[in-house]
């Protein structure tokens, strides 16, 4: 880093900051947000994101103001329109940013976002890019992650970015803040659920968005109700109410009662459940970001599609069989075996997600 760009970037007082993917994405990329809170505190943070990470902005305490935007250029259902993006383009010129950072994962072009802040007049423009932006960037890193299969973690990927632009935080974990709120709202619903006061909990999250990241909502239910029979932990089932179909095919498969959340909880009551159990087994999905960011141990089912997005910095078991197609990046399985999911036996969840509960017991 040269002495006159650590000058130009310690000496910002308005940052746009830009992740327009989910909320996941979001999460992991906390630790460079403070990073910039710690680095230039007079900063007032605005982070641009999609509405589902949008959602985080309550959990985010070193995020000023938050901006939202289905952007073209990244997966969205219904996108932005035309005049969706020229009506941002005179938001973003109206609220004169000294500097934006626009963070991406590795498949991703920076170059439609930092037009959007070139043409608001934003002066400081920094990103990743494979190819020469001139004029588009003022900051440029090449592309480092040339392949799906060296990149690395996004979070890391993230802080070297504002690094680079002379911003650091000691504390690299991932950045989610709960509130009294989350935590009585969530001990009403599981009083209204049937827990019993005192007992322990183990949170199974079947759902993903992607169904190539799905794992068998039988499994789980086969996998929680070894977990239950072993620890003495209820089983809580999270997601959303769309995701409802599935819980209760895992909890056919159970003998054990089991309490399902699904559709019931905000996002800060998800977390405040998350924070509470004595482990979370869950698909590569948003609640796993959640365990990282909040210290639970994780059994992170995660499909092959693509390797940059384990769990960060917090006690994990990462199941998976490898297979010739890994890194496909794709939605649904191309090959139709699901093999890198589905050749991972539930006695095998229940295991690791044990060894993560009496590794915690024993230490506590």
């Amino acid at each position: 880093m040269t002495p006159e760009r650590s000058t130009r970037w310690s000496q910002v007082r308005r940052v746009l900051a830009i992740r327009l993917d989910n909320l996941g994405d979001v999460l992991m990329t906390t630790p460079a947000l403070a990073a910039i809170r710690e680095s230039v505190p007079q900063a007032e943070i605005t982070l641009m994101c999609s509405p589902s990470g949008a959602l985080l902005q309550p959990h985010l305490p070193m995020v000023d103001h938050v901006l939202v935007h289905k952007a073209p250029w990244v997966k969205h259902e219904q996108p932005a329109t035309a005049l969706d993006d020229f009506m941002l383009l005179d938001t973003l010129a109206e609220r004169s940013f000294d500097a934006a950072v626009i963070f991406t994962v590795c498949t991703q072009s920076a170059l439609p976002a930092a037009m959007m802040c070139r043409l608001a007049g934003i002066p400081l423009r920094a990103a990743y890019n494979r190819e020469n932006p001139y004029e588009l960037l003022t900051d440029w890193l090449p592309e480092p992650d040339l392949s799906v299969a060296a990149a690395r973690h996004e979070a890391q990927r993230q802080l070297e970015l504002v690094q680079h632009l002379g911003w650091h935080t000691t504390d690299t974990r991932l950045r989610f803040a709960l509130g009294p709120q989350d935590h009585e709202g969530l001990a009403a619903k599981l009083r209204q659920a049937g827990l019993a006061p005192g007992a322990e909990w183990i949170v199974v999250h079947p759902g993903a968005t992607a169904a190539s990241r799905r794992y068998p909502a039988d499994r789980f239910g086969l996998a929680a109700e070894g977990i239950a029979q072993d620890s003495g932990c209820t089983v809580v089932f999270s997601g959303s109410a769309a995701e409802q179909p599935l819980i209760a095919q895992a909890q056919a498969a159970m003998r054990r009662p089991s309490i399902s959340l699904a559709g019931a909880l905000s996002l800060g009551e998800l977390g405040a459940l998350v924070a509470g159990a004595q482990a979370l087994v869950s698909n590569n999905s948003g609640p796993v970001h959640l365990a990282a960011a909040l210290g639970t141990p994780v059994v992170d089912l995660y499909a092959l599609t693509n390797p940059q997005h384990t769990p960060w910095q917090v006690p994990s078991r990462v199941l998976n069989h490898d297979v010739p197609c890994r890194n496909c990046l794709k939605s649904v399985c191309p090959q139709g075996h699901h093999d890198c999911l589905l050749k991972v036996p539930p006695e095998a969840v229940a295991e690791a997600a044990l060894s993560l509960i009496h590794s915690q017991r024993s230490a506590a």
